[in-house]
């Protein structure tokens, strides 16, 4: 019932986003982070002592979901690999540390929580999500596609193997002092992500797709417990969504914009810069984007690109030449990249293939 109701709701959204849409927004540009190989393994006890983290920078601090207001409260992020696991540390400034689920794989977002959003191959389909809260209570979940398309959520997903802590800096539960917050440290192991037996997934110098969010709830004390806090109608005020990179729209679900972790096998520290092709394939989600607006209104797809924008389509300065052809089925846009001269075709479904 849940997950029915949450495509509902990002549905809803995403729905009345279109109905003020205006002309081509601005390009989402990705946050980037270079994670640094470690030979000995991180001893997941929510502690961030460890030597290993010493060598690692923290992530510039999240920011709102959609737009440019602070968070009330900081929140960042390291990030370390080895042969065996991606390393994870969170560190979530919070003066009311509550949370009150304890069972695997519930809505872990309705107490405050920190979610990882893991897409391998960067296609935006078969991506990962996980969300803990700060009594350590995971729910990971497997998603054939985001929700604005039909898609298949595994929520009994498990990641096998994975490791988490929290540590609480403050009193857990206890609405009777103020907290500075709490640590949470991951292992996500490579092998849960793996496609095949054979698959050799370890990304040595390669990026992966990821986000992290964290949710945040206003709360109210009832019976000397926390509790999410409702309005004048009875109904719980929205939550806070803080994330890494931002979005543009109160939707995680939108893996092309997430942002990218790459992992360096350079000793001492290594830098990364966006492919060009990514920034092709961008636009080529920006004209997907737009073709759904357009069918949206129209119940159509169009079969001009002029429908779709009205803009020329630059890239780091070349000019994109995009090609729609429209099938019994649904749409192909493509376009020559004019960095590698790959061809990169999305579907109608958000596919993107190259050839």
């Amino acid at each position: 019932m849940f997950l029915k109701f949450k495509w509902l709701t990002i549905v809803l959204v995403f729905s009345s986003a279109l109905v003020f849409s205006q002309p081509k927004k601005k390009t989402i540009v990705p946050k980037t982070y270079t994670a640094s190989k470690i030979t000995s393994p991180i001893v997941i006890d929510g502690d961030e002592s460890d030597p290993s983290w010493s060598k690692a920078e923290w992530t510039d601090l999240f920011e709102d979901i959609e737009n440019d207001v602070k968070p009330k409260y900081a929140t960042k992020v390291k990030m370390l690999w080895d042969e065996t696991n991606f390393y994870i540390l969170a560190k979530i400034d919070e003066p009311h540390v509550w949370a009150n689920l304890k069972q695997r794989d519930t809505i872990i977002f309705y107490n405050n929580d920190f979610e990882v959003f893991i897409d391998p191959d960067s296609d935006t389909f078969n991506y990962y999500e996980l969300e803990i809260n700060a009594l350590n209570t995971a729910w990971d979940l497997f998603l054939s596609k985001p929700y604005r398309e039909d898609l298949v959520v595994l929520n009994d997903w498990n990641i096998p193997g994975l490791k988490s802590a929290v540590k609480i800096h403050g009193t857990l539960n206890n609405p009777n002092d103020t907290d500075q917050g709490w640590v949470l440290e991951m292992a996500l192991p490579w092998s849960a992500y793996k496609t095949s037996y054979y698959d050799q997934n370890v990304p040595a110098d390669k990026f992966w797709r990821v986000n992290f969010s964290r949710v945040n709830w206003d709360h109210s004390i009832v019976d000397g417990k926390y509790e999410r806090k409702k309005g004048a109608d009875g109904k719980f005020l929205p939550e806070y969504n803080w994330v890494w990179s931002p979005m543009g729209v109160i939707n995680m679900h939108e893996p092309e914009k997430w942002g990218y972790v790459y992992f360096s096998t350079k000793e001492g520290k290594d830098t990364f810069t966006i492919p060009q092709d990514e920034k092709v394939r961008w636009e080529l989600y920006n004209l997907y984007r737009a073709q759904k607006e357009y069918s949206q209104k129209h119940k159509v797809w169009s079969k001009s690109l002029t429908d779709l924008t009205k803009e020329t389509i630059k890239v780091d300065g070349k000019i994109l030449k995009p090609v729609l052809e429209n099938h019994a089925s649904g749409y192909n846009i493509s376009v020559k990249s004019p960095f590698s001269n790959e061809t990169f075709i999305i579907r109608q479904d958000g596919k993107i293939i190259s050839k």
